[in-house]
């Protein structure tokens, strides 16, 4: 009887005294996994933006080249959207057309089309951007490239004839860069404005930039991977252009085809872009260059399509080389590191 007495009065002691230690301890932090920071940005509100920020580009576009640009852009983007919903529904995943990823795609598609070009030729290209290239492949921020890019080559590939006619009742003419790359005289300040032949979204450099600058204002992308692109293009253009300093060329070249509108809208995708911040910088330079080669040693006028999926294809080995060194290591203990040494 006494033992138990005694145990009682133990448990009791025990029981107080770590009553006490909990008061004095302070309560510890809960600390979650990862992200640690967090953004009130979603990929739909980053998507909308885009959209925003396309729409001087459309928009001239339509002015430009009449309805027949509207349908274009209403059929790329009703197709992207109902492949993307019928993918979720066969697959029987959550619904994703909400993040408005699809009708972005639909829309540079459009963009990037010749306003001649059959309805049902760029539904097909609508289809193969977002099931091949996009839903295969995981959905968003699983594709290898960017999805419209992948369904403007598939059709220049499978629809060439079409795909460069640019002939219309108000442009009869070559495009500025074909002009440019046979030798004749080009107007700067027409291709600037954009009262010229083209894709329904490039030929307006004015209304790309109104749309690049709210896109940097609002800091849904930034200057590392444009500005790389742009000024080593311009350089690869001066040194082997064949022109040497000439500005009025020069000009020419960065106003003429999809170059802004790539450098901008689709060279700076979040999925298919280094992550780093020199591999952001090296693969603008990468891209400047390859369209730089296309442009003045290839076939064809233009070359932005071809060099950015290209450059999303060596995106991971781009931001393997450009990895920053952990904290605590030197780099050449992180190399040692890597290769199975020690710290």
């Amino acid at each position: 009887m006494a033992e138990e007495v005694l145990e009682k009065n133990n448990t009791t002691e025990k029981e107080v005294q770590g009553k006490k230690v909990n008061q004095e301890l302070p309560i510890p932090y809960q600390v979650s996994s990862n992200p640690h920071v967090r953004s009130k940005s979603t990929t739909g509100s980053i998507m909308l933006m885009v959209i925003i920020a396309l729409l001087p580009a459309a928009g001239f576009g339509i002015y430009n080249f009449g309805l027949k640009a509207l349908l274009l852009i209403a059929v790329t983007i009703c197709f992207a959207v109902g492949t993307e919903a019928l993918c979720n529904i066969v697959r029987k995943q959550k619904q994703t057309v909400s993040d408005l990823s699809a009708i972005v795609t639909g829309l540079l598609l459009a963009l990037n089309l010749p306003v001649n070009l059959p309805w049902w030729m760029a539904a097909i290209g609508a289809v193969f951007a977002i099931l091949v290239v996009k839903m295969l492949f995981g959905g968003i921020g699983q594709n290898f490239m960017n999805p419209a890019l992948g369904g403007r080559c598939f059709l220049l590939i499978a629809f060439p004839l079409q795909m460069t006619n640019f002939i219309t009742d108000a442009y009869t003419g070559a495009t500025p860069l074909a002009a440019l790359k046979s030798g004749e005289a080009v107007k700067v300040t027409d291709m600037i404005l954009g009262k010229t032949s083209g894709t329904i979204g490039e030929t307006s450099m004015i209304a790309i930039l109104i749309g690049a600058c709210f896109l940097l204002i609002t800091g849904i992308i930034d200057l590392k991977v444009p500005a790389s692109y742009i000024l080593s293009f311009a350089l690869f253009v001066l040194v082997f252009g064949g022109h040497g300093w000439d500005p009025a060329y020069l000009a020419a070249q960065l106003a003429g085809g999809g170059l802004m509108l790539g450098a901008f809208f689709m060279a700076t995708d979040y999925a298919t872009r280094p992550i780093t911040k020199w591999g952001q910088i090296v693969y603008g330079i990468f891209l400047g260059v390859m369209t730089g080669i296309f442009r003045l040693f290839g076939p064809s006028a233009e070359g932005v399509s071809y060099a950015i999926i290209i450059g999303n294809l060596l995106v991971p080995l781009i931001e393997k080389a450009t990895a920053p060194i952990p904290f605590g290591y030197t780099r050449a203990s992180f190399k040692a590191q890597k290769k199975g040494g020690k710290k």
